[in-house]
């Protein structure tokens, strides 16, 4: 008994003690009905990554040594639950599945399906990237990711002049609905997930996405997958934009009723922190910027007349993961906490699934070193880790050799064994949110959530996003966060192994490289000639045609850019089209 317990008299020792086995008992009631929802649910077997069809479950879970895994533990797995602890576990961790979803956003989590690992890949030409996704398929990988190079990324052809000598670098080149037919040749757009990182044009390859689906005779509905199309990082972040922010959050909104009508599968947008962390941001920052970029776009649909509970359902999120393993682990968790409570206490939700946080994340390319890199294995195996323990549904791993090419195929593969060997040997995925009630990572968790709070409150004084882009604060933040840890790297005060310490004197490269020649953008072009002279150009230009009438009259225009993209009006066609309408965007000076 406590000193306090001591001064109380007997009735109110008896309320307080009532009042403690109170906040036990609720905690076991939440319990039993957790593993009521978890007994309903199938799971995998072990060394399997999903439920076998037709299957009712999988066998126990166990460590190495034989000691059988339970699929969550929580305070009642002390040999005694003290109350506080019981009330604090209710209010703020909750269960995989249950408000606030810190736990995890699915009540089985790994338990039932593991996340899906989506390699990032593209490069040089449609067929050239076809061959790689066959290839990463044949191996193991459970979902595509497409990365398109510079020209596609900022809606250019690949025979217009500004893509002179950038084509298939970076990514694959795909300009048409021919190009996107070509680069899923033999892949069933309905068995498999696409992930596709684009933003500016998105709008654009989106459409050539599902025209390329319709031809392959699948309907809209079957598919699964989402494409990028955060216009707001780009503007804070990455650059990659193409019209002023106005008519590119309408462009977004337009995806977001169309697909919630016609492909209520497909996630229309994921909301990126990626980029934010990779131009520099803390993890914070990270947090808190795509947090408020979400409750934008949430709140553009709710000013369209949508109702939230339809489309919020089918936002996704991206992620970075870095080198600091707990603090990667705290920002999911956090995360998921945010979104939860906000679109419900804000937004009015009601829909649980508007509550549910869903992520991708990837590995953090900035962490990468052209010295040394091998060592980029190691750092890439502890950032999915971070991952995986912080509860993503989907993962990309970097290849070791990214800082210094496109990668090659056994770099890939070693990319996707490090996530098979987390997934089928650690035993990680064994027990949902195995680090929750840790002294660290619960404080940790806490933090961000508060330091994400305040940043809110800036932004919302500043008017919000837009007006927080215009006047350069998300740029000028990012670029003052960059350089605090590029100022750290230099004076030795943050060690990179290989960079600043530990480095090997006369250390020449020993890995082979992939080359993307100039043959890949000749042929590119050549695909580009025969295009325009087989096609009907009186029906490609009056497609165009309506899809500028119906931006004018501010009509959702995804029905109309399906119209162009059958009658195979191009990518920089339809950009250059709506540029008419819209304008096209130019940053201001702000350093």
């Amino acid at each position: 008994m406590s000193t306090i317990d001591q001064d109380l008299s007997s009735g109110e020792l008896l309320e307080r003690i009532a009042a403690k086995e109170a906040e036990v008992r609720e905690l076991r009631a939440r319990l039993a009905a957790w593993e009521a929802r978890y007994d309903a649910t199938p799971t995998r077997a072990p060394g399997r990554p999903e439920v076998a069809p037709g299957s009712a479950g999988g066998g126990a879970f166990s460590t190495l040594s034989g000691v059988e895994i339970q699929p969550l533990y929580t305070p009642l797995d002390r040999p005694e639950t003290d109350a506080a602890e019981a009330r604090f576990y209710v209010e703020r961790l909750g269960f995989p599945g249950d408000f606030p979803f810190t736990r995890g956003p699915y009540d089985t989590m790994y338990r039932t399906r593991l996340w899906t690992m989506r390699q990032f890949a593209g490069f040089g030409t449609a067929e050239e990237t076809n061959a790689r996704y066959k290839f990463l398929l044949g191996r193991g990988q459970t979902g595509l990711s497409v990365a398109f190079d510079f020209p596609t990324l900022m809606g250019y052809d690949s025979d217009h002049p500004r893509s002179l000598g950038e084509v298939g670098r970076c990514g694959v080149a795909i300009s048409s609905l021919a190009d996107m037919e070509t680069l899923f040749d033999g892949i069933p757009l309905d068995r498999v997930s696409v992930s596709m990182t684009i933003n500016g044009p998105a709008i654009i390859l989106f459409c050539f996405y599902m025209i390329a689906a319709e031809r392959q005779g699948i309907p809209f509905e079957k598919l699964r997958g989402t494409v990028q199309n955060d216009i707001l990082k780009e503007y804070q972040a990455q650059h990659a934009w193409v019209y002023p922010p106005v008519p590119a959050l309408k462009l977004i909104v337009d995806m977001f009723e169309w697909c919630s009508e016609h492909a209520p599968k497909y996630n229309p947008i994921s909301i990126s922190g990626y980029h934010i962390r990779e131009a520099g941001s803390t993890a914070a920052q990270e947090l808190a910027y795509t947090l408020r970029n979400g409750f934008e776009y949430v709140e553009r649909g709710i000013a369209r007349g949508l109702d939230v509970d339809e489309f919020a359902p089918r936002l996704s999120f991206f992620w970075d993961v870095h080198n600091d393993f707990f603090e990667e682990v705290a920002k999911f968790r956090a995360a998921r906490r945010i979104w939860a409570r906000v679109l419900r206490d804000r937004y009015g939700a009601r829909n649980a699934e508007s509550w549910r946080l869903r992520t991708h994340a990837q590995t953090a390319g900035v962490s990468l070193t052209a010295q040394q890199p091998e060592n980029n294995i190691v750092r890439v195996a502890y950032q999915a880790m971070a991952a995986v323990l912080g509860g993503t549904q989907s993962l990309h791993t970097n290849s070791m050799d990214e800082t210094l090419a496109l990668p090659t195929e056994r770099a890939v593969q070693i990319a996707l064994r490090t996530q098979q060997i987390l997934a089928y040997e650690t035993g990680v995925p064994s027990t949902i949110d195995p680090l929750a009630g840790s002294y660290y990572v619960e404080a940790l968790t806490d933090g961000l959530e508060a330091e994400a709070e305040e940043i809110f409150r800036e932004i919302d004084t500043m008017g919000g996003v837009v007006p927080g882009i215009e006047a350069g604060y998300f740029q000028r933040e990012i670029a003052r966060a960059a350089a605090r840890q590029q100022r750290e790297i230099e004076r030795g005060e943050r060690l990179v192994i290989g960079v600043n310490e530990f480095q090997v004197e006369g250390e020449t490269l020993e890995i082979p490289l992939l080359r993307v020649t100039q043959e890949a953008e000749e042929r590119q072009r050549e695909r580009m000639v025969r295009l325009r002279e087989s096609r009907e150009q009186a029906a490609v230009d009056a497609s165009l045609t309506r899809l500028q009438e119906e931006a004018r009259r501010g009509a959702n225009v995804i029905p109309a850019m399906l119209d162009a993209v059958r009658a195979q009006a191009t990518l920089y066609e339809i950009r250059h089209s709506l540029e008419g309408v819209y304008g096209a965007y130019q940053e201001p000076v702000f350093f």
